[in-house]
């Protein structure tokens, strides 16, 4: 029979599995829309090509539409990236931590995130509401350019409660270094990093895609 002091382990662990996967579901979301940017762009910058070189046509507004865009794919997944550890990670000195100290440490540099993310979103809705209110456009084709600001703060959202959960994982690592890591990237050593890249690569060939 389980002691009372597992079932809370277990407790608090799958209360805070449940949130991350539901955040983390939001998060495929936004990364899918960011990506789908990318590749509507990817047949905007063939059309207008086409055009120029074909019949002396080019698009109107094609570098506005660029520049708008460019927020979509540059912020939409920021909060996916943080989730699976994969952004550029300082852990020179990480790497020698073990145990409390690590997670005490990652709950630290979690939470200096945390007050950036946060004033990065008030100064990111003050930039959205000043170009909303003034009625601020692109030079060529007079494109409105608040909704591309608009979801810089929407993005940065997302990231802030990716960082607030991580950071409730690193606390309770913290407190129990013992546990599960649970909603935490994981410090991943070079043979980790390929081996892991090995499993992606033969999922694949295994299972390749559908036509």
């Amino acid at each position: 029979m389980a002691s009372p002091a597992t079932e809370e382990r277990s407790a608090d662990g799958a209360v805070l599995s449940r949130f991350d996967e539901r955040l983390a579901r939001v998060e495929t979301a936004f990364n899918l829309i960011a990506a789908l940017c990318i590749f509507a762009l990817m047949f905007l910058g063939i059309a207008q090509v086409l055009g120029r070189k074909l019949f002396n046509a080019p698009m109107v507004g094609y570098i506005d539409f660029v520049e708008l865009s460019m927020a979509t794919f540059a912020f939409l997944g920021v909060a996916y990236c943080q989730r699976l550890g994969d952004h550029v990670r300082m852990e020179l000195f990480l790497s020698f931590l073990k145990g409390r100290a690590l997670w005490m440490f990652e709950a630290f540099a979690t939470l200096a995130g945390l007050f950036i993310i946060a004033v990065l979103i008030y100064y990111g809705f003050e930039h959205f509401l000043r170009a909303y209110q003034i009625g601020d456009s692109t030079i060529d084709a007079e494109l409105p350019v608040w909704p591309s600001k608009l979801l810089v703060p929407i993005a940065f959202s997302l990231l802030w409660l990716r960082l607030l959960v991580q950071l409730i994982g690193f606390l309770r690592l913290a407190r129990r270094p013992q546990a599960t890591p649970v909603a935490v990237p994981l410090i991943r050593s070079v043979s980790e990093l390929a081996a892991h890249e090995i499993e992606e690569a033969l999922s694949v060939t295994e299972h390749p895609p559908r036509r």
